[in-house]
């Protein structure tokens, strides 16, 4: 048995996690954190996420249910998630992060927080993002300079970070297969008198509407032709199941920094 700590656990996200996690073998959740402060704090978090009460009371500390679990899945708040890096690493225990909006600096900080134990990070914990990662990199190393890459994500009103984590990826990725520092090449939005586009330039663009899960949009296009990626999330449960995957595999796994490609073998 597997004993699962949330943090995040009364968010949307990690409500999905501890939903989805009744119906994992093998799996258990032994913990579940959230902000100081929270107005949950104290209620059983299986009755907050809708499955009925699992005896696991919502506690404003890592530090004091750390003992209980064998790994720690994290979304919770880019500071937060380097907090509870660092929680993981001084009791020994394995970490899945989720959070989005570290930026480089915020993932530097994570990556030294996190040394000596098993952890997972990915923008987004989908086995169908990851693999359009995979093709991103292999559509832009194949079409190269002559065909333009443009970025759409769509999500919900209440995303507080844009462009997605996800989106931010898919343009390292991209820049990464054409040889393009992406600090100089992204242009995010268009407004007013731009000019004409430059064949460098990665173009990402956020949308943010009612309810959407999550959608992202890769297009490579040319004169004459244009290619899309297409991913659509239709359900939190994708990512959530994700994270489950990963945790599975951050318990088993050595020290070390991994990424949901780890997890997935490809």
């Amino acid at each position: 048995m597997i004993n699962v700590i949330v943090c995040g656990a009364a968010g949307r996200m990690g409500g999905r996690i501890i939903a989805c996690a009744r119906s994992e073998t093998g799996l258990r959740i032994a913990g579940a954190v959230e902000a100081p402060g929270h107005p949950d704090l104290g209620r059983d978090a299986g009755e907050l996420s809708g499955v009925g009460a699992i005896d696991c009371p919502l506690t404003d500390s890592l530090d004091r249910v750390i003992g209980k679990g064998d790994v720690a899945i994290d979304f919770s708040a880019p500071e937060a998630a380097v907090e509870n890096a660092a929680a993981c690493a001084a009791a020994g225990k394995s970490l899945v992060v989720g959070t989005t909006g570290l930026g480089p600096e915020g993932e530097k900080r994570l990556r030294s927080a996190a040394a000596g134990i098993a952890c997972v990070f990915s923008p987004n914990m989908s086995a169908g993002v990851n693999l359009l990662f995979r093709l991103v990199a292999e559509t832009a190393e194949a079409l190269g300079d002559g065909y333009d890459v443009e970025i759409v994500e769509a999500h919900h009103r209440l995303k507080k970070d844009a462009p997605s984590g996800t989106a931010k990826k898919i343009a390292e990725i991209a820049a990464a297969a054409l040889h393009r520092d992406l600090s100089e090449a992204a242009v995010y939005g268009r407004e007013g008198m731009v000019g004409e586009r430059t064949r460098e330039e990665i173009g990402v663009h956020a949308v943010r509407a009612g309810d959407i899960v999550g959608e992202h949009t890769v297009l490579f296009s040319a004169p004459g032709e244009r290619l899309e990626l297409v991913h659509r999330a239709h359900s939190r449960d994708t990512f959530a199941r994700g994270a489950l995957r990963a945790a599975r595999f951050a318990a088993a796994a050595g020290p070390g920094f991994y990424s949901m490609r780890d997890v997935l073998g490809i």
